[in-house]
């Protein structure tokens, strides 16, 4: 890059909506065969300044975007893609009944007079894909495709477009660790050739393996650019929020506090095939970890002591009454919750309202105090919410599609609390969030510990895990293998957790 001229120049941006400034005077340089990092909590502005970029936002007057140092004026998604723009978002906008080809090509379908050209199309197609070492078929449908897939079929759709800049926006957040290695090796293979790649990731350890330059927006403006031999966890932390990486893990698991007692109790329980006879205890106060491989059976456990799926085997206690789960609304009812991992499809109603997804919860209880819906008291609820996480949004009416992926997040977390649990299920509590978001969830966390909950914490993260939790079960292959933290047990640390979990070191559970 020394030396040579910046294949992109975003200057001055600015953007304002109808009472927020989303962006001032923000710049961004980046240049072709490079993978350049766009990192900052969410609302700081990265989503708005892609979709400036990307055509599906005009910028404020005197904002300027040049590409190869001519100015350009990008007024849709097409104006984009003729400049050599391509985006892949978080949510893939495929169309799953149409084929790879028909996807690829939407809108710029091959013709032989009126009829479209099947063939030519496929030929276009299967050379694009063959560059990137994909082996399905071009007639596939997507729906039959698996996500990481699709995302290929997204890569390839920009490249037959014959993009030169390409912006991804958390591309690995559905994959596997085993495909997010291929498309990381996909992702430098396309470097090499000279595309421009804007990474957008709030997950530090892809950003240390794949950027050559990391920026970083904070509030809606630029605060900086690292180099690669500038990167640390601790100055993309400072510059991100402006605080030390010191302040988000402040678990003190030498405190020689005693435990609570036991509060809610697994035992033996299974599903007859992916989960095998686990038992453990939780205490009243305890943060508990699931830590282990993907597919040792973390999220599977958890649904079946929520009574989302069916139990083969076992039983749960909670202080000392045996509970009869079939239905989630049968734990809620007895006092236990469970935040889903996949809180879009899941967990959140995108198309409803702030004050409606927390409400939902507990229509129920406010329907006993009369037949008609208590429009004032949900009101109430939402705004005390609002204000106890800091959920940022300008109103409790606002669809919370709207929002970003953190405040979508304590959107969740507050419906799930109005229910006012004993026992509260974490499922990867911050997958998708920023770090500032982050920080905050750990403290509510630790604040429902303090206040008698109990609470387990499921997570692929083993700094979170190592960081909040008073001890750790560790799962592997559908079973718990071990135990770290607790009584007896090796002390809470990465390495221990890794040994049991892949069966270096086994560990009594």
């Amino acid at each position: 890059m020394t030396g040579s001229a910046p294949i992109l120049e975003m200057v001055g941006i600015s953007k304002t909506f109808p009472g927020v400034r989303a962006l001032t005077d923000v710049s961004l340089t980046v240049y072709a065969g490079e993978i350049h990092a766009l990192m900052g909590e969410n609302g700081a502005g990265k989503s708005t300044l892609m979709k400036i970029l990307s055509g599906a936002y005009h910028a404020d007057p005197g904002s300027e975007i040049r590409i190869d140092g001519k100015h350009v004026t990008i007024s849709s998604p097409l104006d984009a893609l003729h400049c050599g723009i391509s985006t892949i978002y978080q949510e893939l906008s495929l169309a799953p009944n149409l084929s790879v080809a028909e996807n690829m090509l939407l809108g710029r379908e091959h013709r032989r007079g009126p009829m479209i050209d099947r063939r030519s199309m496929d030929r276009a197609c299967r050379r694009v894909l063959d560059r990137l070492g994909v082996r399905f078929k071009t007639s596939t449908k997507v729906s039959e495709l698996s996500m990481a897939e699709r995302q290929l079929v997204e890569i390839a759709r920009a490249l037959i477009a014959n993009a030169r800049i390409l912006i991804m926006d958390e591309p690995t957040t559905s994959l596997s660790s085993r495909e997010t290695d291929a498309l990381f090796a996909l992702i430098r293979q396309l470097r090499a050739e000279g595309l421009a790649i804007i990474y957008i990731s709030h997950r530090m350890a892809e950003v240390y393996e794949l950027a050559d330059r990391v920026s970083v927006l904070r509030d809606g403006a630029y605060v900086g650019t690292l180099t690669r031999d500038e990167l640390s966890a601790e100055r993309l932390v400072r510059m991100m929020v402006g605080r030390d990486l010191s302040s988000f893990y402040k678990k003190d698991h030498d405190a020689k506090g005693s435990r609570g007692p036991v509060l809610f109790s697994v035992s033996h329980v299974s599903d007859g095939g992916r989960v095998h006879a686990c038992s453990f205890d939780l205490h009243q106060g305890e943060v508990l970890g699931l830590a282990g491989l993907v597919g040792a059976g973390r999220t599977e456990l958890a649904r079946l002591i929520y009574g989302a799926d069916p139990k083969a085997t076992g039983e749960v206690t909670l202080n000392g009454t045996k509970l009869s789960l079939h239905r989630p609304e049968d734990a809620i009812n007895a006092g236990i919750v469970y935040l889903t991992e996949d809180r879009k499809h899941l967990g959140l109603f995108l198309d409803m309202t702030v004050r409606e997804n927390v409400n939902l919860n507990v229509l129920q209880r406010d329907a006993r105090t009369g037949s008609i819906l208590n429009i004032r008291a949900a009101k109430n609820r939402a705004a005390a919410a609002i204000r106890a996480l800091g959920i940022k949004v300008v109103g409790d009416i606002v669809p919370v599609g709207s929002l970003s992926g953190g405040n979508q997040q304590k959107v969740l977390l507050s419906r799930l609390l109005e229910t006012q649990p004993r026992v509260i299920i974490l499922d990867e509590p911050t997958r998708g969030v920023d770090i500032g978001a982050k920080s905050e969830i750990y403290r509510l966390i630790d604040d429902l510990a303090r206040r008698g909950v109990g609470v387990i914490v499921i997570s692929s993260e083993l700094p979170e895990v190592v960081g909040i939790c008073d001890r750790v079960l560790v799962m592997r292959e559908g079973r718990i293998a071990g135990e770290v933290g607790g009584v007896g047990h090796p002390p809470i640390t990465q390495e221990n957790i890794v040994a049991i979990a892949t069966g270096v070191k086994e560990a009594a559970a």
